[in-house]
């Protein structure tokens, strides 16, 4: 007889628990793709309707389904924890290094040997390449039951080195790089202030949200009714939000992504392996480092997701709405989003080999916090 060992157990458990909507995730996330690439490709001044009106250079309805989606995680964060996470220097210093020298020079190399040829979608992978998560990175850390505490302290990390950091490292990478090496220069153009009224709008509104919605609730009916009542009720808004962002951006940009499919592919080739390295290594790193696996797991899809809205904006706004760098950025989400749900359930199975792993039972997006 086969022996069952006590991870098996925990998995079986986890997936038994799953709602409907989270057990076939994968499902919804592809017939919300579908249906918004074929929404994009079949319904005349669909795209432009929705461009019309803009919050930061963003669509306001993918503006909505962004804050939307990820108000309820940051409700779930426990703000009186965070200092555990601000105290562990092996995280943020691993988090840091990762996403803003590793991250950047990993797309760079890959770009170069894959798109060497075709120096617009080139340029387009390296702005990817810069502009690090701060938004569906949340909502992947918790579906994979990553510390939610720690995705935050991460995410405003990221989000304040965006602000800093983004423009000079475009400079570094698209002209001084290239000059070093020989090879063709550019350069784009990218406000400071711009990035950082991006991050405080679609960064700070969720996250004051969820702070001030945890620190009444808790104030005024306890942590228990909080936790146990009063957050699976509003969990289930973060997929929605979601799927309706996932169907937004794919219809506005199905008939660029749908009519060049050769050129998709060949975007999505160096995407592909940026993901899986990223995301592997950092893992790996945490499980070197001991991190319990929910802060290795945080660490992991923190430092392999990017901000394709701010990638795509500032594609658009230096080389314009047609270019090749829009195209390139248009297509990471196409690439990012079935990937990393995918290596959610990776995530899942790999708590196995981290032996401080505290399994947890039921849902992350849509029951009561247990930690």
């Amino acid at each position: 007889m086969t022996g069952v060992t006590t991870e098996d157990r925990a998995g079986h458990a986890v997936a038994s628990e799953l709602s409907t909507l989270d057990r076939y995730l994968p499902l919804w996330i592809g017939a919300a793709m579908l249906a918004g690439l074929l929404a994009g490709r079949w319904v005349p001044g669909l795209a432009p309707a929705l461009d019309a009106v803009q919050v930061d250079g963003i669509s306001l309805p993918i503006a909505l389904g962004l804050l939307v989606m990820m108000y309820p995680v940051l409700a779930k964060v426990r703000y009186d924890r965070l200092d555990t996470v601000t105290g562990d220097r092996r995280l943020l210093v691993s988090s840091l290094v990762l996403n803003w020298l590793v991250g950047p020079a990993v797309m760079f190399a890959l770009a170069w040997i894959f798109l060497a040829d075709l120096p617009e979608f080139r340029t387009g992978l390296i702005i990817v390449g810069l502009a690090r998560c701060i938004a569906m990175v949340i909502v992947w850390n918790d579906l994979a039951r990553g510390d939610r505490e720690a995705a935050a302290v991460l995410v405003a990390l990221n989000s304040l080195f965006q602000v800093v950091a983004f423009a000079a490292l475009g400079w570094f990478y698209l002209s001084v790089l290239p000059g070093w090496l020989g090879l063709p220069q550019t350069g784009i153009d990218a406000s400071t202030g711009d990035i950082a009224r991006s991050v405080l709008v679609f960064l700070g509104i969720p996250l004051v949200a969820g702070y001030l919605t945890r620190r009444f609730g808790e104030r005024a009916r306890g942590r228990a009714w909080y936790e146990e009542r009063f957050l699976p009720r509003i969990g289930p808004l973060g997929l929605y939000g979601l799927l309706f962002t996932i169907v937004l951006l794919f219809a506005m940009q199905g008939e660029a992504i749908t009519g060049a499919p050769l050129d998709v592919a060949r975007i999505a080739a160096p995407l592909l392996g940026y993901f899986a390295l990223m995301w592997a290594g950092s893992l790996v790193l945490g499980r070197l480092l001991r991190l319990r696996y929910e802060r290795a797991v945080a660490l992991a899809f923190t430092a392999a997701g990017n901000n394709f809205e701010l990638a795509i904006a500032v594609s658009i706004a230096t080389f314009g709405i047609t270019s090749g760098q829009a195209l390139a950025g248009v297509v990471g989400p196409l690439v990012e989003v079935p990937v990393l749900v995918g290596l959610v359930y990776v995530s899942l199975w790999a708590r196995r080999y981290f032996p401080q792993a505290q399994h947890m039972s039921g849902t992350s997006v849509r029951v009561e916090e247990e930690r």
